[in-house]
C-alpha cells in the first residue's frame, strides 16, 4: 500500500524502515494539517503522530484524495476528529502500548533530576564548581506519592515509586486489584491533591480530563508540592502552574508535554525567537524542567511502534479484524 508518513524525523525512518517489507513509505517532514494535507494526495494509507491535526475538514480532504485508513503511530487520538473519520467511513488505527515501561521511567527520571538537581550539578561541575550549595533534595523514601490514572503506565510507575519506598495513591475511574494488592491506595480525587508530595498524571486528555490541573486543584496540594506530567499537556493549565510556581504552591515542575506543543515540540528552534510567552516564562524557574516529549523515546519503543504501525496497516489490508481500531 502506498503510505503517506506526516511529521517524520531521522528516527522514524530508521525504524520503519528496518521492518517495513511490502509497503511504499513516502516520508514528509511537514506535519499534517489542512494546509499539507494535499500531500497525501493518490495515497491509500497516511501515518500521523501526536501533533498532526486530523481534523474534520483534513478527514475530508483525505477522503476526496483516496485514503481508507488513518494510521496513528501513537496510543492517544485527542487529536483525531473520531466522529468525522466515521462519518467518512476511514477506519483509525493506533499503537496503544508500545512501552510503558519508557514513560514511567521517564517520569521517575523527571522526579529524581528535579528533586536532586542532577542537571545543574553536571553544569556546575564541568565549569569548575563544586560547590554543594542550593542542590540540596530529599529522602523519596516514605513520601507520599499520587498517580491520577492508572492505566498500562500509571501502574507500571505505580510499582516503580512502591519500590522505592514510597506510599503510593491512585485515582482511577475503576482501581487496579492487582495494585491494590501491592499497596495501592485508591482514594477520590480531592484526597489526591490534598494528601499527596508528589503527584504525577497518567490519564488520557479527554473533555472530563482536560485542565484537571487548574487554579482550584492547585489550591487544595500541599505547599511545595511535585508536579509531573508525562501524559497530554492539555491536562495541565498552564497559567494556573506558572501562578503556582510563582506562590511557591507548586515546588517542583516537570514537563514532558505542553499545552501548545504542537508548535515547539520536535523541532529544533535554537536559532527562532519563541514567541510562547508561556512556556518562556516557565522555563525561566529554576524549579522546572522541560523535556521535549521525550518519554516514549527508547530503542523498545520506536521498534514496537513500527512493528505494530505496520501489523495494523497489513491487517487492513488483507480485510482482517483491526484490533487495535479507535473508530
Amino acid at each position: 500500500m502506498k503510505i503517506a508518513f506526516f511529521s517524520s524525523k531521522m528516527y522514524d525512518r530508521e525504524f520503519f524502515d528496518r521492518y517495513n517489507t511490502r509497503h511504499e513509505i513516502i516520508y514528509f517532514d511537514a506535519p499534517l494539517n489542512e494546509q499539507t494535507v494535499n500531500l497525501a494526495w493518490d495515497c491509500e494509507v497516511i501515518c500521523a503522530f501526536v501533533n498532526d491535526k486530523i481534523t474534520a475538514a483534513v478527514i475530508a480532504a483525505l477522503k476526496a484524495s483516496g485514503v481508507r485508513l488513518i494510521a496513528l503511530r501513537s496510543a492517544g487520538f485527542n487529536n483525531t476528529d473520531i466522529a468525522a473519520a466515521k462519518a467518512c467511513d476511514i477506519p483509525v488505527v493506533r499503537v496503544p502500548a508500545y512501552s510503558p515501561h519508557a514513560v514511567a521511567e521517564h517520569a521517575l527520571a523527571l522526579i529524581l533530576t528535579l528533586n536532586r538537581k542532577t542537571h545543574k550539578a553536571y553544569n556546575r561541575v564541568r565549569e569548575g564548581n563544586f560547590s554543594l550549595e542550593r542542590l540540596m533534595g530529599f529522602d523519596l523514601f516514605g513520601k507520599t506519592v499520587g498517580v491520577i490514572g492508572t492505566g498500562k503506565i500509571g501502574q507500571i510507575f505505580c510499582t516503580n515509586m512502591l519500590g522505592i519506598g514510597c506510599k503510593v495513591l491512585a485515582f482511577d475511574v475503576i482501581a487496579h486489584k492487582d495494585l491494590e494488592a501491592a499497596g495501592v491506595e485508591y482514594l477520590p480525587l480531592i484526597d489526591i491533591f490534598q494528601q499527596s508530595d508528589i503527584i504525577s498524571l497518567h490519564c488520557p486528555l479527554t473533555e472530563q480530563t482536560r485542565h484537571i490541573i487548574d487554579q482550584n486543584s492547585i489550591a487544595m496540594m500541599k505547599q511545595g508540592v511535585m508536579l509531573i506530567n508525562t501524559s497530554r499537556g492539555g491536562l495541565v493549565n498552564t497559567p494556573a502552574s506558572i501562578e503556582g510556581l510563582k506562590t511557591g504552591r507548586i515546588g517542583y515542575l516537570g514537563l514532558d508535554v505542553y499545552e501548545q506543543e504542537e508548535k515547539l515540540f520536535f523541532n529544533d528552534l535554537s536559532e527562532n525567537v519563541i514567541e510562547d510567552d508561556d512556556i518562556m516564562r516557565l522555563l525561566s524557574f529554576p524549579n522546572v524542567l522541560i523535556t521535549s516529549h521525550q518519554g516514549f523515546f527508547t530503542q523498545e519503543a520506536l521498534a514496537e511502534i513500527a512493528k505494530t504501525t505496520l501489523a495494523n496497516i497489513k491487517a487492513f489490508e488483507a480485510g482482517n479484524l483491526l484490533v487495535n481500531r479507535v473508530v
